[in-house]
């Protein structure tokens, strides 16, 4: 009961909602139970909950995932809110075995994924790992470089998902569900290369927020790489993908390998220097507007005569 009510206290929920719970659905309730009843009932921080202010309602564009702005945790850093870059949360054993090349769990790789995400500015960070992995390494799944999560979770970056023994065997929580629900919740980006297809299928929400927010990465000696374009050639940069606010780059026009000599008026995709201020015509108007100059000027002079 103690190891539950910490760790849902580690993750911002006051512990009268987390005993609430625990009553309702008994001490040997699982954590994923816990952890879905909390958020049905939209607990909140309390030392938050007294600082709230009554807000009107807001439209939120169709398709948006983001939460209401009462919804924080404990813990979390005040500037979050006002920082242009989104919450990253890591699937902790996902990057280590990569960069292990899947024989070995290196937590020097998840290391190093931090201190990217550090690097570009991120205020907020998490990590999940399995409790199991503070156990001694044995042989059928080796460790690496142990010593860093505990550094990472003194730190508050790193969170273990609750495990167990029972009569002798481990009984573990699903750590992917963790991850997607903290990173919907946060409105932010999931960093690992599994397509969680089983959570896809579980809730449409889910699934459109995995398709946009999941971005995968590669290890180049020792390297944290992610893509350049995260949704493929035809979508956002890597900078757009991370940040709340996308900046649109400047249209770059082409000059027109014509220069003076076009001849495609304002139906020429390419940009003329020599007309800027002017409106591009096509060739049928520019004739126009060459005979009714003539022409009102011959109108005139015979009303002149007469």
């Amino acid at each position: 009961h103690q190891s539950k009510l910490d760790f849902f206290c580690k993750l911002g929920y006051g512990k009268q909602d987390i005993c609430k719970v625990l009553e309702n659905l008994g001490q040997e309730a699982l954590e994923d139970d816990v952890l879905k009843e909390l958020i049905r009932m939209g607990s909140k921080p309390q030392a938050l909950e007294s600082q709230a202010q009554p807000s009107s309602l807001k439209l939120v564009a169709r398709g948006s995932c983001s939460t209401s702005p009462g919804l924080k945790w404990l813990g979390e850093d005040d500037r979050d809110s006002t920082n242009h870059l989104r919450p990253i949360v890591i699937d902790g054993s996902n990057v280590a075995m990569s960069h292990g090349n899947k024989e070995v769990f290196s937590c020097w790789g998840i290391q190093l994924a931090v201190d990217w995400f550090r690097e570009r500015g991120h205020t907020y960070i998490k990590v999940f790992v399995p409790l199991w992995r503070k156990e001694p390494p044995r042989q059928d799944s080796p460790i690496a470089d142990q010593h860093l999560l505990e550094e990472l979770e003194k730190q508050s970056i790193l969170v273990y998902t609750p495990s167990r023994k029972v009569k002798g065997k481990r009984v573990v929580c699903y750590d992917d569900r963790y991850i997607v629900k903290v990173a919907y919740e946060k409105d932010g980006v999931i960093v690992s290369n599994d397509h969680y297809r089983d959570l896809q299928n579980e809730n449409p929400e889910w699934k459109w927020f995995i398709e946009q927010r999941l971005l995968m990465y590669s290890f180049v000696s020792n390297r944290f790489m992610p893509p350049d374009d995260p949704l493929g050639r035809h979508g956002p940069t890597l900078s757009n993908f991370l940040s709340k606010k996308p900046v649109l780059p400047e249209p770059k026009w082409q000059p027109c390998p014509y220069g003076k000599k076009c001849t495609y008026g304002n139906k020429c995709k390419f940009y003329h220097p020599e007309r800027p201020h002017q409106v591009q015509l096509s060739v049928a108007d520019e004739l126009r507007a060459k005979i009714k100059v003539p022409l009102r000027l011959v109108k005139e002079e015979r009303c002149k005569h007469s």
